[in-house]
């Protein structure tokens, strides 16, 4: 880590930073020529810390508050090291951390840590699951009291309507584009390829699949950072926001994984287009899971608001084999390359506990050879399916009591978890809609 800041003497503060339960980096600023003691020793904060509300506000009744003393956490560099943040004027360097206790132990409450407990459950089995993102978000002008597309830079004109893979509307914002593939290039982020999609200002762009399923919830977490940090140099908003525009579809983080053994072969492939039992396996466990970790797909009073009926966001607990309206999709083509998408996720989400719950639930499926129904055909939302919860109160319910999620997470993750979004639900109540988006928009 040293080398880093050598190499870029112009870097004269660093930022440390965790994720929160809510997806949100928690962290300190620290000038250049102290961050080798913090590369060396960590640095401290409390645990509580991990464990605030969307707001930014501690928990009441948490545990970890006035019953525990506020007790710190150490927090210690990930494997990545230092990293540029391009989107903040002067050159500062980001450097990832997670929390440990007093005694070396992973702080269990801490997400990262939950995701590579899931890891580390695959690699006692010689298995690596191999994961790709991709991620959807909006660009926003909110400087008045309506959102709307922002001006092109190029025109000066607002394109008001929905253009699907449409070449105008990623040439329209080109600038942005160009600064944002370069910053991602800068922080290591595998940006891939970018499409217009079918809400007003929204686009997608796919992260690169690897076979470091840390790695890959740490590349959307820097990436959704990087996004909106990025558009607000360019005088817009960009936003995760599961739906911010009511009469548009809203944005979607999808998941391709696929399993690899010791020998580097992928254990979902058989030769052909069905792929294997370990494959199916994996799928019912996902079916299995879906219900009870509703809440980490949509942690949010608005992500309901995008699992509607005929919205492009699967609501059904159902898988198919090439098609968009399944929760679980088996993709097409090259049989060496057979996976599982999983399409239930809203981009509003913690992608280290969203990928837990998506690995942990396949795993387990695996493990317990289990058998997927049979695969739907045709508009999953014309079809009598179970569905996923449709509240937000009614998913923190099912995650809380969920004797599922108590096999993937510990029990204090659990039980943090429930305590923020139960304050959340209670606050966000006295909230208008326009006031509930306000809060999103920049955060989630």
């Amino acid at each position: 880590m040293k080398d880093w800041l050598r190499k870029h003497p112009q870097v004269r503060t660093i930022r440390v930073a965790a994720a929160d339960l809510n997806g949100q980096a928690r962290g300190k600023r620290i000038p250049a020529r102290f961050a080798e003691k913090v590369a060396t020793d960590g640095t401290r904060f409390p645990m509580s810390v991990l464990n605030l509300d969307i707001w930014g506000e501690d928990i009441e009744d948490s545990p970890l508050l006035f019953e525990s003393g506020d007790a710190d956490g150490i927090l210690k560099p990930t494997e990545r090291g230092y990293m540029p943040m391009p989107w903040l004027e002067a050159p500062t360097a980001l450097l990832p951390i997670w929390m440990y206790r007093e005694d070396g132990r992973p702080y269990e409450g801490d997400p990262r840590h939950a995701l590579r407990a899931v890891v580390d459950r695959y690699k006692a089995r010689g298995l690596t699951p191999v994961c790709a993102m991709e991620l959807e978000f909006f660009l926003i002008d909110d400087s008045g009291k309506t959102l709307q597309v922002p001006p092109s830079p190029r025109s000066g004109k607002r394109r008001k309507a929905a253009e699907i893979l449409s070449i105008r509307a990623l040439d329209a914002f080109d600038t942005f584009f160009t600064d944002l593939y370069d910053a991602c290039e800068a922080m290591d982020i595998p940006a891939d390829t970018a499409i217009s999609e079918s809400g007003l200002g929204q686009f997608e762009i796919n992260l690169m699949h690897q076979d470091d399923a840390l790695r890959a919830a740490d590349d959307a977490w820097f990436f959704k950072m990087l996004v909106k940090g990025l558009a607000r140099r360019h005088g817009f908003a960009a936003s995760f926001m599961a739906k911010p525009y009511p009469e548009y579809s809203g944005n979607g983080l999808h998941t391709h994984f696929s399993v690899i053994d010791a020998n580097g072969n992928n254990v979902f492939s058989n030769g052909g287009p069905e792929g294997s039992d370990m494959l199916k396996n994996a799928v019912a466990g996902c079916l299995w899971a879906m219900n009870d970790s509703a809440l980490l797909f949509a942690p949010h009073a608005n992500s309901y608001e995008r699992l509607v009926p005929e919205a492009h966001a699967p609501n059904a607990v159902c898988w198919a084999y090439e098609n968009r309206t399944s929760a679980i999709r088996i993709p097409s083509g090259s049989a060496a390359a057979r996976r599982i998408e999983h399409r239930t996720a809203g981009g509003d989400v913690n992608p280290y506990l969203m990928l837990a719950a998506i690995l942990g639930a396949a795993l387990i499926g695996i493990e317990e050879k289990m058998e997927p129904p049979p695969p739907i055909t045709g508009n999953a939302y014309a079809l009598d399916l179970p569905l996923i919860p449709d509240t937000w109160e009614e998913a923190i319910n099912v995650f809380e009591k969920s004797e599922k999620m108590a096999r993937i997470f510990s029990k204090e993750l659990v039980q943090n978890l429930v305590m923020t979004k139960r304050q959340e639900l209670h606050y966000m109540a006295e909230l208008s809609p326009t006031e509930q988006t306000e809060i999103y928009l920049d955060t989630v």
